[in-house]
């Protein structure tokens, strides 16, 4: 029953309501997708109706900056220096090509999200470009501390305001209501928010969720008594999220509970991760097969970005493009947006997101809020090579499989190449300080005690490789 009243749901919000998309250039046609350079003047837009901010449908999310490692193909120690120079081609490419929504955090990208991105939009015109950022006190719910915060964004993003501002993944921890209290209510927080909204330091404010629907459900009865006023709400949307994030762990929200209710109070979503972490990317080969029988022209991604832009409610898609590829696929792809069909959206829906759920990954969607380890585990990367061989079905089970000893082998010298020996599952001690920053809420201990556990049996077996 659950199933059937999301799916009518679903069709009732996707519909035909794109009637508030906004193409930048009208009358012009529209390139194929199949090209590699995005054409300039095509931009989707979409209108905030809170504030008038005509906002870029593709938003760039600056959580994945370009490392000089990247260059090497490297996760080592020491090689994640962010690339300031590839940062600046890029968000000048971005904004060259319409893009005008910059999201980041203070705890991004070791923390240097930030500075980073703000020395790369201080090159451009302030009007010319929309930031986004939090109030990520996840670990300190000191009133002076979280004020330092806000006051150290401001210096490090070089503005004097911020137009759009988040209380940061709301929906957290093993008692979320009385985190969410502790974070933002109990100690003053939300109303000096509110009070800098007043003063233009902040233009909107809202909040990203991540968790406990008790949480959601407390943050839209503020909205309704007007003991506050969320002009836009970050949520995770995605094919696969939109009936099965509970399913997948259960102390997860569907999407499609999340936008109805944002829908109904006509507040604009701004949409996180919606591809997975590049889960919804980098498919196995017979998923990929079936997404090319049916559109051999357009690539595994822009399936995903186009479900997460037909929502009439959806302000922007945010991205985390590390590389200028990236960059312009997904330029292509909301330049302008071709909105999925009814039929399109079924398929998805139902054919591609059930065989995804068969696959029983590990939902890590790389974000590495879970990071630094401070044993100096790489917990992304050991999730990431793990779900990989289980998407490309190269997982070692039976000894008596005629396959096991090259797939063994395949596996073991590939999580030594992935991640170095000294930052492997191995080293977990199960202290638990990563698990109250996932997002996914994934028991990250017991997981890497699990591929631990994986990873001995496969050298016991292995000889040496």
């Amino acid at each position: 029953m659950k199933k059937d009243i999301s799916r009518r749901t679903f069709l009732k919000l996707f519909g035909a309501g794109t009637a508030a998309t906004l193409a930048a250039c009208a009358g012009k046609e529209k390139h194929s997708s199949a090209a590699q350079e995005p054409e300039k003047g095509l931009m989707t837009y979409r209108t905030n109706p809170n504030s008038g901010d005509r906002v870029s449908l593709l938003g760039y999310g600056m959580m994945r900056l370009p490392t000089k490692g990247q260059q090497l193909g490297t996760r080592q120690i020491g090689d994640e220096e962010v690339d300031q120079e590839m940062v600046n081609k890029q968000v000048d490419y971005a904004l060259d090509h319409g893009l005008n929504y910059f999201d980041t955090s203070p705890v991004y990208t070791r923390g240097m999200s930030e500075r980073h991105t703000g020395i790369a939009l201080k090159r451009h015109p302030r009007k010319s470009y929309y930031i986004a950022t939090k109030m990520s006190n996840m670990h300190s719910f000191d009133f002076k501390s979280s004020v330092e915060m806000f006051n150290n964004s401001l210096r490090e993003l070089q503005t004097d305001y911020i137009d759009y501002y988040l209380l940061h993944a709301i929906g957290g921890g093993d008692d979320p209501i009385g985190v969410f209290r502790q974070r933002f209510i109990d100690n003053g927080l939300l109303k000096w928010l509110q009070e800098r909204k007043k003063e233009g330091k902040i233009r909107n404010l809202g909040f990203s969720f991540h968790g406990a629907q008790e949480v959601y459900d407390l943050a839209m009865k503020m909205h309704d008594s007007g003991e506050a006023h969320w002009d836009f709400v970050q949520i995770e949307l995605n094919y696969l999220d939109w009936n099965y994030a509970n399913e997948i762990n259960d102390r997860n929200v569907d999407a499609v509970y999340l936008y109805g209710e944002l829908e109904r109070r006509g507040i604009p979503a701004v949409i996180m991760e919606p591809l997975l972490g590049g889960r919804l990317a980098n498919m196995p080969a017979h998923i990929v097969r079936e997404l090319k029988q049916r559109d051999p022209e357009q690539p595994v991604a822009a399936w995903a970005f186009r479900y997460a832009g037909t929502p009439k409610g959806v302000l922007t898609v945010l991205s985390g493009m590390t590389y200028m590829e990236h960059l312009q696929q997904n330029l292509i792809t909301y330049c302008p947006l071709k909105p999925l069909s009814d039929t399109e959206m079924r398929f998805l829906d139902t054919t591609i997101a059930q065989k995804i759920m068969e696959q029983g990954t590990i939902p890590c969607n790389d974000c590495k809020y879970c990071m630094p380890c401070p044993y100096g585990i790489d917990i992304p990367g050991i999730f990431v090579h793990y779900n990989k061989c289980l998407t490309d079905h190269a997982m070692p089970a039976s000894q008596t499989d005629p396959e096991y000893r090259r797939l063994r082998r395949a596996f073991l010298i590939g999580y030594d190449r992935s991640v170095p020996k000294l930052r492997q599952a191995d080293h977990c001690i199960g202290c638990g300080h990563c698990v109250p920053s996932c997002p996914q809420r994934i028991n990250i201990p017991e997981e890497l005690q699990r591929i631990s556990q994986i990873v001995e049996d496969l050298k016991v077996t292995s000889n040496g490789y």
